[in-house]
């Protein structure tokens, strides 16, 4: 039966979302995604957040930094751009601007727009200058490195308890990221290969932690943020065995172009990348007002 909201509902986001499930649309779905997600975690399901790098240069950091921080997640698949806002962000603030903004104005002033977030040029001088003695660390350590490691250091030099790489990098959860030089890593990485020419990221390091993560567990459940290369990553994986237990998807991606950002949890499970059996569902919608919502709802 549908049940309205009330007044008193709408002071609360636990209360709020606690109404969810009887309200119908997305608000429904949302519901249904978070006792998803209960469930993984009472089944003790490897847990595998992914996201995209817009997400990090928005609010959502603190609630991933949050999740790693109280070991909600096992695995964090995510795109070098996240990598990149969550170490600037330790270091210095994003600005907040609007999505209708004169970009020919913005450019000549040195400042990049990612949506209504602005990002000063500033930010990747500062950027450049905290990798290098990352990249010398590492480096002195061993030549070639994985994207991982990269994460992990990234994380203990940014000493930021806002930062999802500082807890990942205290909690051990490693941090994939299949498409590192995709990015101003990539960019610092070429600078500094000019020097140390024998300076390699290897991104095929990691596979075989993340396949025996993935194969060693007795269940596996994934909360799938937006989509791309952090996505089907996570998906991919779960092929090695039979698919994930559990999925949530929450995307603004539609499925009528055949992408894969835009594929449903049904679609997924014609490759076998999620279960035939798995309780699965697809909420439509944006990271930054549906995550928080989400997140309320979780047993952390």
């Amino acid at each position: 039966m549908i049940e309205d909201f009330t007044a008193e509902d709408a002071a609360s986001a636990k209360r709020l979302v606690s109404k969810f499930k009887n309200a119908g649309f997305q608000a429904s779905k949302i519901a249904s995604a978070i006792e998803i997600a209960n469930r993984m975690k009472e089944k003790n399901a490897k847990i595998y957040l992914t996201f995209t790098a817009n997400m990090v240069a928005s609010g959502l950091r603190g609630l991933f930094a949050e999740m790693c921080k109280k070991k909600y997640v096992d695995v964090i698949i995510t795109t070098a751009g996240a990598l990149e806002h969550d170490f600037i962000r330790a270091h210095a603030p994003y600005e907040l601007g609007d999505f209708s903004m004169d970009d020919s104005f913005l450019h000549a002033k040195g400042v990049n727009r990612i949506g209504n977030i602005l990002v000063p040029n500033e930010r990747y001088e500062l950027f450049e200058e905290k990798i290098k003695p990352v990249f010398e660390k590492l480096y002195k350590e061993k030549k070639t490195v994985s994207p991982s490691e990269i994460a992990c250091e990234m994380g203990l030099a940014a000493n930021d308890k806002g930062s999802f790489l500082y807890w990942c990098a205290k909690n051990k959860i490693p941090v994939f990221c299949p498409g590192i030089t995709d990015g101003a890593i990539g960019l610092q990485t070429y600078f500094f290969k000019q020097k140390r020419k024998d300076f390699a990221i290897d991104v095929t390091k990691d596979m075989s932690n993340l396949a025996s993560i993935t194969l060693n567990a007795e269940k596996t459940g994934g909360i799938i943020l937006g989509g791309g290369i952090s996505k089907h990553h996570a998906i991919g994986v779960n092929i090695l065995r039979g698919g994930f237990d559990y999925a949530v998807y929450i995307t603004t991606a539609q499925p009528w172009d055949g992408s894969l950002s835009g594929a449903r949890t049904s679609e997924a499970i014609s490759w076998g990348k999620i279960a035939e059996k798995a309780s699965h569902i697809t909420v439509d919608g944006e990271a930054t007002i549906l995550f928080p919502l989400f997140f309320s709802g979780l047993k952390i």
